[in-house]
């Protein structure tokens, strides 16, 4: 918390115009928010607090907050301009930023039971996202979160020499099979591919607020290591992808109606169990946009590194011996 904020919030304490308490639940991640109504209005020292308290602790949690989805929506507004998911289900009308779960036993939950963090197939992916329970049953249905800076801490001295100034491409894969096979679906899918082609991140990025380094790369949306072979970007993938895994990193959080939380994109991955189905569990969620993430490093020189096959030549006709699409109307079926 900046200083100025941190004396502020002091004085609203002091003068009883805030109460707001902000106490840590998790190890690595994860606190816990008390002393304020998000249904009424939040003082600018309070959201700069909580600001604070977001990138530090990666995850906030807010308890009994019976508040509409519009309070919603204006809260998450103070943080940043909210964006809108090309896929997800969203409420229309004048409201197209809030994302609306209503998962039952008519409608099975689709595509989060994946460690990954949230929308990193955009070019600049968002800062944080706000989760709030309306409807969901007693047990089942938690939510787990790892932090993806502790994750990076852990790993060896070598290993962090290693991944430095890497990049990967992300894309979004898990939601193409959304689109069908028919003709009309693919030609949409060619649509969106063009408004949302493969982008490189680090692999290791730097949070902006707290500087610490953070592991980004996730199961459901990277697809490659760029430079590398296939094999061995798929196998260095999967040794990323399982420092999720790792207990001592995680946080699970189980929902009650009314509790919102509200978690740090660009240093956490989440994963919802799905072990609740056929039970209701109906969420409301508002995304709020970000940067292009933060290098920690500098990328990699391609031409300083060496193919395990060979050298691969700079020219596009080079690397691919030839090989080229066919042009159209060429007469031959491919």
């Amino acid at each position: 918390m900046s200083v100025e904020a941190e004396t502020a919030l002091a004085e609203r304490a002091r003068t009883g115009a805030s109460t707001l308490k902000i106490e840590q639940c998790g190890a690595y991640l994860g606190a816990k928010v008390t002393g304020i109504d998000l249904s009424k209005p939040v003082s600018d020292a309070e959201i700069a607090a909580l600001a604070q308290a977001h990138a530090e602790h990666g995850l906030l949690i807010f308890r009994d907050q019976d508040m509409s989805a519009s309070d919603l929506i204006a809260f998450g507004k103070r943080f940043g301009p909210l964006t809108v998911h090309p896929f997800a289900p969203n409420a229309g009308g004048a409201t197209p930023e809030l994302i609306t779960f209503r998962n039952d036993e008519n409608n099975p939950p689709f595509g989060t039971d994946c460690w990954h963090s949230d929308e990193t197939f955009r070019v600049a992916t968002p800062m944080g996202t706000m989760l709030r329970a309306t409807d969901v049953p007693a047990f089942g249905g938690d939510t787990m979160f790892a932090s993806m800076a502790a994750a990076w801490d852990g790993l060896s001295d070598r290993m962090q020499h290693f991944l430095s100034g890497l990049e990967a491409w992300h894309d979004f894969k898990v939601f193409k099979p959304l689109f069908g096979e028919s003709a009309e679906g693919r030609k949409r899918l060619r649509e969106f591919e063009d408004i949302y082609p493969p982008t490189l991140h680090p692999v290791v990025t730097q949070h902006p607020v707290t500087n610490r380094k953070v592991i980004f790369v996730n199961p459901q949306f990277t697809v490659a290591i760029k430079g590398m072979d296939e094999a061995e970007s798929q196998a260095l993938l999967k040794q990323l992808y399982e420092l999720a895994l790792t207990p001592e990193y995680q946080y699970r959080h189980h929902w009650k109606n009314n509790t919102l939380i509200f978690w740090d994109n660009r240093s956490t991955q989440h994963y919802a169990v799905h072990d609740y189905f056929p039970k209701r569990r109906y969420m409301e969620r508002v995304t709020i946009g970000g940067t292009q993430p933060l290098a920690a490093f500098e990328p990699a020189d391609l031409k300083l590194v060496r193919n395990r096959k060979a050298r691969k030549p700079d020219s596009f006709q080079g690397q691919y011996a030839g090989h080229a699409p066919k042009k159209a109307g060429d007469g031959k079926a491919y």
